[in-house]
């Protein structure tokens, strides 16, 4: 992100003496409007999250990944508010290069001279510390309790927040050392990605994942995968556009080109993950195609308006491969990320940082890199180490703090389903959502005796109406019932009518002219 590297004065009239403004609220009303907008697009991510990684699992568990991706919202949002933002950017002049100190449950009032500025970078902030938090739900599908998710969920916060205010805070040492990352490809997504590396490691691999081999499992809904994918793509444009941090003055210059590079890079990978489909023995595979562009767009986020054209593309078909190739190799490790979270975001989010230390222009009047350029742009070796040593510190800490968490997590809560639990499917264990035709019953009938099978097996299928199904079963008992009654009361009514004829004395010379019901 851009922020002005000058600090600013405001002068307060009720103490009379100079204010520290940090540098993240060097925005016009212009840039506020510009940001606040993109916010609301790159809040629709969790949409294109959601789909995908339900998509990627199995139908059993495609509600309880959607509910994970509210709660890294609702939860993750919410600590983000309380002490988030304040260690990441803080309000008062920095005291240590690790981390703020204050800024914690952020509340402006109304007559402070910056509230506008104060609510549009907290806002933009959140957007990108929720996506961070999501990441990392896909690598622990199908399997991980979802109460010790929510638990963790609230958490993981501070892993995405601390090492944001390195690179991106006034405080952070990164930051002064001269590290660069306009969009997140290190705080977002290498963050992300490690973290899911981390957490996929601890939970261990899904309940017979590895008895056929390593190859992938079908996709649980491919058709929800591929709209998620396009959904996160219109989200990157405004999550890599909006990081110019307004349009004011050249900025809305490198804004578009931002916009251009997110869409060559991913064009890049688009063509990487094309071939590894068609070169795959058993069809054309959905999800190297997916994840092809994905990584792309990671790698170019990080320098998304400090490439040329031709670069961009480069760098997001390199993206691509690194991700296409260190899927299969994580799986034959016998690390299990449903997703590809880790080599999406961690592997294609190494690489994105390390990449700018190559290709970086200088992109004046803009102080995004302190005035220094890539390694193959003569810019000598300290952008291109400064970027590795970002790497490392962002990896370390990420992988470090969510195994703690995580310890933490499951030592309150087992982080792990019970294996009823995870053969039956979280929607039904966790969430009354009984899924038909699918192996749930089959599962059922296979486990019991276990705990709640008597009320499991009375959740309704997925899509029936229970009141619908009731009315129905009453209505076809009434409708036999009558059917019943209604030939109980012509059987009746026959005997009633049936008469012997030889009983009946006709009168000699009369002539009889029976019914023609008598005749039957």
């Amino acid at each position: 992100m851009d922020f002005s590297k000058m600090e600013i004065s405001v002068w307060n009239s009720s103490n009379k003496t100079d204010r520290f403004v940090p540098s993240v609220f060097s925005i016009s009303m212009e840039d506020s409007s510009w940001i606040v907008s993109s916010s609301f697009i790159i809040f629709t991510m969790q949409t294109g999250f959601g789909m995908l990684e339900s998509g990627c699992v199995s139908l059993k568990n495609e509600v309880n990944i959607m509910m994970k991706n509210v709660v890294d919202i609702s939860l993750g949002g919410l600590t983000y508010w309380a002490f988030g933002y304040g260690m990441s950017f803080g309000l008062d002049a920095p005291t240590n290069p690790f981390v703020g100190t204050s800024g914690y449950l952020l509340d402006p009032l109304v007559s402070d001279e910056l509230m506008g500025q104060m609510c549009a970078a907290f806002l933009f902030q959140l957007s990108f510390a929720t996506t961070a938090t999501t990441i990392v739900s896909g690598a622990m599908a199908e399997r991980c309790n979802f109460k010790a998710y929510c638990i963790f969920s609230f958490l993981n916060t501070v892993v995405y927040c601390i090492p944001a205010g390195w690179v991106w805070g006034d405080h952070g040492f990164l930051n002064h050392w001269g590290a660069v990352d306009i969009a997140g490809s290190g705080t977002v997504h290498l963050v992300g990605g490690v973290s899911a590396l981390a957490c996929a490691m601890m939970l261990g691999p899904r309940l017979g994942r590895y008895d056929d081999g390593f190859d992938a499992l079908p996709l649980g809904s491919p058709v929800n995968a591929i709209l998620g994918l396009f959904v996160l793509w219109w989200g990157w444009l405004a999550f890599n556009s909006g990081s110019s941090y307004g349009v004011t003055g050249d900025k809305w210059k490198y804004a578009a080109r931002a916009a251009v590079s997110t869409m060559m890079g991913s064009m890049g990978g688009g063509l990487v993950g094309l071939g590894f489909s068609l070169a795959s023995p058993k069809g054309i595979d959905i999800l190297s195609q997916i994840n092809g562009i994905l990584g792309s767009l990671v790698a170019v986020t990080g320098g998304c308006f400090l490439f040329r054209t031709w670069e961009a593309v480069i760098v997001g078909m390199i993206g691509g491969f690194f991700t296409c190739v260190t899927m299969p190799i994580v799986d034959r490790m016998r690390i299990d990320d449903p997703v590809g979270a880790f080599a999406t975001h961690g592997i294609s989010g190494a690489w994105g940082m390390i990449s700018i230390g190559l290709f970086a222009d200088d992109p004046k009047p803009l102080e995004t890199t302190g005035g220094r350029r890539g390694l193959l742009k003569g810019g000598g070796w300290y952008l291109l180490a400064i970027q590795c040593l970002t790497v490392l510190c962002l990896s370390t800490w990420s992988f470090i703090t969510s195994w703690i968490i995580l310890w933490f997590v499951d030592s309150v809560i087992p982080i792990r389903m019970p294996q009823h639990e995870e053969l039956l499917g979280a929607d039904l264990v966790e969430h009354q959502v009984k899924h038909s035709k699918i192996g749930v019953s089959r599962a059922m009938s296979a486990l019991k005796p276990f705990s709640r099978h008597s009320r499991l097996q009375e959740v309704p299928s997925v899509g029936l109406n229970p009141g619908h199904e009731s009315y129905l079963e009453k209505y076809i008992k009434t409708k036999k019932l009558n059917k019943l009654l209604k030939l109980m009361h012509l059987k009746k009514e026959k005997q009633k009518i049936h008469v012997d004829l030889r009983t009946i004395q006709t009168p000699p010379g009369s002539i009889s002219v029976l019914p023609v019901a008598w005749h039957n």
